[in-house]
């Protein structure tokens, strides 16, 4: 996401992580920060006339990133989450780690993508699962996650990890029964994304709300 607004609607939601893309080839690259209703500079004083926002954590999406310029995104838009959408190695994430925790952001946490086209590629995760504290299991495509297209989430019983997960790839609106009899001890939520916008970057607060009331 990246307008401040819109943020602060969704937030009022419940939803537990919003993310802010910076890859320039996505049409959803935040350059700056979206300060409006004081998004990023406190989040814990947002609040409306009729309730308060629950709390989020804010989750940066690098695709093959400088790891400076992760650094910078991590310390400018106080992230709480780094989201690995490339081909970042194992120890490029376990020197980030320790170059960010504890002395630039305590507790910084992150998330691996891997991209997902059959059983096969499950065992990805084998490689990362000692230096990140979520996977997310998103569609293998062209592009660098946000297609809108699905995968056969069944391949998904073959992740035998330790690692909790998120459940992605092209989850619409018309899904939640198929999400409430997907399980796996594993799963810890889902990944809402190109089929919940009104453009990219911009969620449609009517169909993200149907759709949480669904679950």
């Amino acid at each position: 996401m990246r307008d401040g607004e819109n943020i602060r609607q969704v937030a009022e939601l419940g939803v537990q992580w919003i993310g802010m893309v910076f890859w320039d080839k996505s049409p959803r690259n935040v350059t700056m920060i979206p300060t409006h209703a004081g998004i990023i500079p406190d989040r814990s004083s947002i609040h409306s006339s009729q309730f308060t926002v629950h709390n989020f954590k804010r989750v940066g999406v690098f695709v093959d990133e400088m790891p400076q310029n992760i650094i910078t995104r991590v310390v400018n838009f106080r992230l709480d989450l780094v989201q690995l959408h490339g081909h970042e190695s194992p120890t490029l994430i376990r020197n980030l780690r320790r170059t960010l925790d504890p002395d630039i952001r305590p507790g910084i946490q992150f998330v691996k993508a891997i991209s997902v086209g059959d059983r096969n590629d499950i065992a990805a995760y084998k490689d990362y699962e000692d230096c990140v504290d979520y996977f997310i299991f998103d569609t293998k495509c062209q592009s660098a996650g946000g297609s809108g297209e699905q995968f056969d989430w069944s391949v998904l019983q073959a992740y035998d990890g330790d690692v909790p997960f998120l459940l992605s790839g092209g989850i619409g609106p018309d899904d939640a029964e198929r999400i409430k009899a997907f399980h796996h001890p594993r799963c810890i939520g889902v990944d809402l994304n190109s089929r919940f916008e009104t453009e990219p970057g911009i969620k449609d607060i009517n169909k993200l709300k149907a759709f949480i009331g669904q679950l």
